[in-house]
């Protein structure tokens, strides 16, 4: 399966951890601007999203006669239809970051992934007016070049299919050590590994890398490296991607300024033209999403937390079902409050899921055959807790700890440029300066321009996921837009610091490795503060739940 570069919430990005073994598709090349004669849905539903904390959205693919997507906004809708880069989608107004829609469409069944795209590109016409033109622009990428010593690479067999994933036999991670990413790649492009090592280091490349090589043919060979966040505790064991590709391949990796293909956007309506009357009786709600088949066995006393998707099953053992509830639910499985009536042995028994997706939760993958779509893969786990376990819940507001941002001693800018788009990327801004790469304990980097204080506690749940899973209320009373970048370790990495000393040091002192928290660093870098206070938040109230799933 493909690994997301949105971020989502802890419980979801520990699922992923342990479900996504690394493979690697190459993109999609991009289709011919959509013209009079190109296919359209037979039809479609536009709808602004219910709003929402999460930044991620959902769907793009079409389930049998079915497309669906949630959560969108313009940009992650123009990044579908064109399959462009989002940071290859230039100019527009203010809220093409921000508003939030949900398509609901109809298309034959035989539809290809490329004639989608095409519907995609004349609804957007259609319904929002939009006017865009291709044009090539200087971005910040990473370069691809040969280093001094010349590559180190094995020539592919051409008679072979190209491929890159995770390295058969890998050597397995001793109890205590730092994981390393492995992975083996046959018969290559240079083009192809540039644009798979985006994916496959995308904690570390969070731009387009580019191919400056000049090499042709295709390649083969393995690569292994330490994930950004795993480098501060691996220490000189570590290896950066950057360096792993120049000692193990002999090419660099620059962050540089290259010319690349872009999409102006020229004109957008901010609402949609109204849906044709009767719409939601000809396109009714889908059924929910569901497994064909589960088996749900205990887990024996040794095995091991993890899971693998293959196609469209999943293979998991050692799952309680804590962890299942907040991976369906989005919830922090750190965070006890955001479950009511939770009984203990939630936490306490295990079991091993072997489950097949139906149909209608299967998407056809890269390589023609189906699989399972993982965007699905919380509504179908909600659905085998209801039953299997019996499970009924609803969500209430009750009192629990949650942020408030309140402002100290402001030290932020006006927007440069208060007409351009407002939103937040990973990465460094314009004076391209990242301290990740010198301090790998700051592990996380972000640039938002023209970002009003209200609009940073409404993304900050999403922003900063492992610090904030509740809304944040803004109470600073600033009301301009500004430019800034936060630059702080994930809670990750400060989790992983040794513990404080016996002699009586002070737990919430500065991390002498030079680790920064959100908190600290919103408080240090902006001037503005995150406080704790009781409030009322969405707390998801267990109703009933049986101990003993029902019989396979």
């Amino acid at each position: 399966m493909t690994i997301p570069t949105a971020p989502r919430i802890l419980a979801s990005i520990a699922f992923l951890a342990l479900l996504a073994t690394p493979a690697f598709a190459q993109p999609p090349a991009d289709p011919p601007p959509a013209a009079a004669s190109a296919p359209t849905f037979e039809l479609a539903g536009v709808h602004p999203s219910p709003h929402t904390t999460n930044t991620d959205f959902t769907g793009g693919v079409l389930h049998a006669d079915r497309y669906l997507l949630h959560n969108a906004t313009m940009v992650d809708i123009l990044s579908l239809a064109y399959g462009i880069d989002r940071d290859s989608i230039l100019s527009g107004p203010a809220w093409l970051d921000l508003d939030r829609f949900d398509i609901d469409a109809r298309a034959p069944r035989t539809t290809s992934p490329g004639d989608v795209k095409l519907m995609l590109q004349a609804l957007l016409a259609d319904r929002f007016h939009l006017v865009t033109h291709n044009d090539t622009h200087p971005l910040p990428a990473y370069v691809l070049s040969v280093g001094k010593a010349g590559p180190r690479l094995k020539p592919g067999d051409d008679s072979g299919p190209s491929s890159c994933g995770q390295t058969p036999n890998a050597p397995a991670t001793p109890q205590g050590a730092v994981r390393m990413n492995y992975v083996t790649c046959t018969n290559l492009t240079l083009d192809q590994i540039a644009a798979d090592l985006h994916d496959m280091a995308g904690d570390y490349l969070d731009r387009q890398v580019v191919n400056s090589t000049g090499i042709k043919g295709s390649w083969t060979f393995d690569l292994k490296w330490t994930g950004r966040n795993n480098l501060q505790r691996a220490g000189s064991d570590g290896i950066t991607i950057f360096d792993a590709l120049s000692k193990q391949l002999g090419l660099q990796l620059e962050a540089k300024t290259a010319p690349l293909p872009v999409i102006v956007v020229d004109k957008v309506d901010q609402t949609p033209t109204p849906n044709a009357p009767g719409l939601d009786k000809a396109l009714p709600p889908p059924p929910p999403a569901e497994f064909d088949v589960a088996v749900l066995t205990p887990s024996k006393p040794d095995a091991p937390f993890q899971g693998r998707i293959t196609g469209n099953q999943v293979n998991a053992t050692g799952m309680t079902v804590r962890f299942l509830i907040d991976f369906a639910w989005n919830l922090n499985d750190n965070d006890d409050d955001l479950i009511a009536n939770a009984p203990k042995w939630l936490t306490q028994d295990h079991w091993d899921i072997l489950a097949k997706a139906a149909p209608e939760a299967q998407a056809i993958g890269p390589d023609g055959k189906p699989q399972l779509d993982f965007d699905l893969l919380p509504h179908m786990v909600q659905t085998l807790l209801a039953e299997r376990f019996g499970m009924k819940s609803h969500f209430e507001d009750r009192p629990i700890d949650a942020f408030t941002l309140v402002a100290t001693n402001p030290k932020l800018k006006k927007a440069a440029d208060p007409l351009s788009r407002t939103g937040c990327h990973e990465g460094p801004g314009p004076d391209g300066k990242d301290p990740r790469i010198t301090d790998p304990i700051l592990g996380r980097l972000l640039y938002c321009r023209n970002m009003t204080m209200a609009q940073l506690a409404d993304q900050l749940p999403s922003l900063a996921p492992g610090y904030i899973f509740t809304p944040v209320l803004d109470s600073t009373g600033l009301k301009d837009a500004y430019d800034f970048t936060l630059s702080f370790s994930t809670s990750g990495q400060l989790a992983s610091r040794p513990p404080p000393s016996s002699t009586g040091s002070d737990p919430n002192a500065a991390d002498p490795n030079g680790g920064l928290s959100l908190p600290d660093a919103v408080a240090r870098q902006l001037g503005v503060k995150l406080i704790k206070e009781k409030r009322p938040s969405p707390v998801l109230v267990i109703d009933h739940i049986e101990e003993h799933p029902t019989d396979n």
